[in-house]
Parts: C-alpha cells; structure tokens; sequence
C-alpha cells in the first residue's frame, strides 16, 4: 500500500537524521578531546622541563634570604636576589630525591603514552585517512582515549607523590627552616594538565560508542 510505504520511508529518513545528528555529536566531541589532550600533553612537557616542583619556603629566619632554590626533574637552579640565576643540571638519577626520582619515570612515561595517545587519535579520526578500514575508527578512538587518561593517571600520580613528600617535609620537626620547600608552578601545572588528559581521553572514549553506525529495521513484508 502506497500509505504503507510513505509510513516506512518516513521511518527511514527520521533514522537516517538521527545517524546524521549522532555523526556530528560524536565529531565534536572527538576533537573536543583530541584538544583536550593536545593541550594536557603541551602542559606535560612544560612542567616536566621546569625546574619548579619544589621551591624555597619562606619561613622564620628564613623569611629573608639572598637565594632562592628551585628544584626540578632534570636541574636545580639558585636564583640571587640580584636577579642573577645559576643553573646545575643533575649529573646521576641515583643523587635525587626518591619523589623526584618517582616523578621523573612517571612523567617520561606520561610524555610517551601523550604521543601513543595523539598518533591513535589522528589515525582514528573521522576527518582524516590514515586507515583504510573505517570500522576501525571507533577502536582507535577507543584506545586513543585510553592512553591520554593513562598517561593523566601517571602524572596526576606523580604530581601528588611530589606534593605529599613536601608537605610531610614541611612539618617535620627535624629539618632545618633552610631545607623545606613549598609547591612549585610545575605542581600546578600538573594538576591542571593532568586533569585536561583524563577529561580529554574521556571524551574520546566516549565518542566512539556513537560512531558505530545503527541498523535499519527490517521491514515487514507480507
């Protein structure tokens, strides 16, 4: 019956817009993650090259003071009260601290799962080439999403290590006013990047469950 039909074919075209309208979703909360990410990721390096995790605590005596001490994952730098700024790089990993010998592997680690992360992303995005499979897509997004929230959980992990070992310096009694450090900018930075990683790589995650595509109902013959 020609009523019959029309019923079906409207049926057709209000899923065939509900597919469109799910695409696009899925597109603009993918590269809404993808940025998200590239974003935590720029953020990663920065703080993993500053050398601003620990910084002098001005506290007693300590108040005024001709130097400022900076301690970083690579280097440490003596900041004068002239403005002048000396820098040492750390000639073995063994001399550090043990939380920044922590946070240096984590944060190494994040840098390379950010990488893995942005390859997967690009190759599983809807607007570029790099497969020939587009069923594979929605499975690269996946995984993309899974290494940007990894590599979030190692440095927010790393972040924190660094923060607690601080605060539990900061009070005790035996160390000396000289020795204590407060947070540095990089702890900051860290959290902030850390949390734009994980929401980065949920939102990737999440946009892959509407990038499969919807079956039609089958039709009724009769």
């Amino acid at each position: 019956n020609k009523k019959r039909e029309r019923e079906r074919e409207s049926k057709r075209e209000t899923e065939r817009n509900r597919e469109r309208q799910d695409k696009m979703v899925s597109q603009c909360r993918q590269m809404l993650g993808f940025s998200l990410g590239i974003i935590g990721f720029l953020g990663s390096i920065v703080i993993c090259a500053l050398p601003m995790w620990r910084v002098t605590a001005f506290i007693g005596s300590n108040i005024v003071t001709a130097q400022i001490i900076w301690d970083g994952l690579w280097m440490s730098c003596v900041v004068q009260s002239t403005g002048q700024m000396h820098c040492r790089i750390h000639d073995s990993m063994l001399g550090l601290p043990h939380d920044l010998q922590a946070a240096r592997a984590l944060t190494v680690s994040a840098l390379l799962l950010g990488v893995l992360g942005i390859a997967l992303a690009v190759a599983g995005a809807k607007c570029t080439n790099c497969t020939h499979d587009p069923a594979s897509k929605p499975r690269l997004a996946l995984a993309s999403g899974a290494a940007f929230v990894a590599a979030g959980l190692l440095l927010l992990v790393a972040v924190c290590w660094t923060a607690n070992v601080i605060i539990l310096d900061f009070h005790n009694p035996l160390l000396e006013e000289t020795q204590k450090r407060e947070f540095g900018n990089s702890l900051y930075f860290g959290w902030a990047a850390s949390c734009l990683l994980l929401l980065g790589g949920a939102l990737l995650s999440c946009s892959c469950s509407c990038s499969c595509p919807r079956r039609e109902p089958r039709s009724e013959e009769h």
